[in-house]
């Protein structure tokens, strides 16, 4: 039989699934232990129980000085930026997505403007931003939005473009206005390949998020994770990369549920 045709049943799947990440977290604890058999003070790959006690005194041991619980205070202020920047970036991208993928003349217009402004790297212009705009949130939503943006105009734009033509040309037939394509036709199809696209943004726009918290805040998962690196609080800094992480791939599960919930149509179709 050939190797193309070999489908794992559920329970090897599974276990398929599990191995690198078990392997990840033997390699850690060997290394650890190794590491601090040398040196007990070594600060680089701290035990799991010294992990264990950060979690518990960043998540549910109150701060001395302000009170807070510092890991959930870092986090909601994390996900107020990055949640407004996925809104704005959302509303703007539908628009201009579907304006440039369906009007010849608005793709003649922007088309060009947005592929240059997309090949812009981010993270030049955060000087410019917190120059213009300061310190405050603004700027730090502005560099995500910036960011992704561009990104998911130009999908929408190509996905929007890639829809049969016969399907505008049977809507036009039945009398069907510009804007009654694009409400009848056009969205119903884009939206689940919008929710795809901000599947695929999660990334870049966590890596702005903790570039601008990282360079100009007092609060965020960014904020504290080079807070602490000038102490070398690897204890620290691991659970909160751990936390990014878990956060991201949660967002990145609910957003697939939610698309396969609300367009169950859209699987068979791809």
């Amino acid at each position: 039989m050939r190797l193309i045709n070999v489908r794992p049943d559920r329970g090897t799947a599974l276990f398929l699934a599990v191995l690198p990440f078990a392997l990840v977290v033997l390699a850690y604890i060997l290394g650890s232990a190794e590491r601090l058999a040398e040196n007990p003070d070594d600060k680089l790959l701290p035990s799991l129980p010294s992990l264990g006690n950060a979690i518990v005194k960043m998540a549910f041991t109150a701060d001395a000085r302000t009170g807070d619980y510092l890991l959930w205070t870092d986090t909601l202020a994390s996900m107020e930026r990055l949640l407004s920047a996925l809104a704005i970036a959302t509303v703007v991208a539908l628009v201009i997505g579907v304006l440039v993928g369906m009007l010849p003349l608005v793709r003649a217009l922007l088309a060009p403007f947005v592929a240059m402004v997309s090949m812009v790297p981010p993270l030049a212009l955060l000087p410019i931003l917190f120059i213009v705009m300061g310190l405050g949130e603004e700027s730090k939503i502005a560099l995500i939005t910036i960011g992704i943006t561009p990104y998911l105009v130009r999908d929408l734009a190509m996905r929007v473009e890639e829809l049969p033509r016969e399907q505008m040309i049977k809507a036009q037939t039945l009398g069907a206005s510009t804007w009654q394509m694009m409400v009848r036709v056009v969205l119903p199809q884009i939206l689940p390949r919008l929710m795809d696209g901000l599947r695929l943004s999660l990334g870049p726009a966590f890596l702005f998020l903790i570039a601008a918290e990282a360079i100009a805040s007092d609060s965020g998962l960014g904020y504290r994770i080079f807070l602490v690196r000038r102490y070398l609080a690897m204890d620290v800094i691991l659970p909160y990369v751990a936390w990014i992480t878990l956060i991201a791939v949660a967002m990145d599960f609910g957003l697939a549920r939610a698309r396969r919930a609300l367009f169950p149509w859209f699987g068979g179709a791809k």
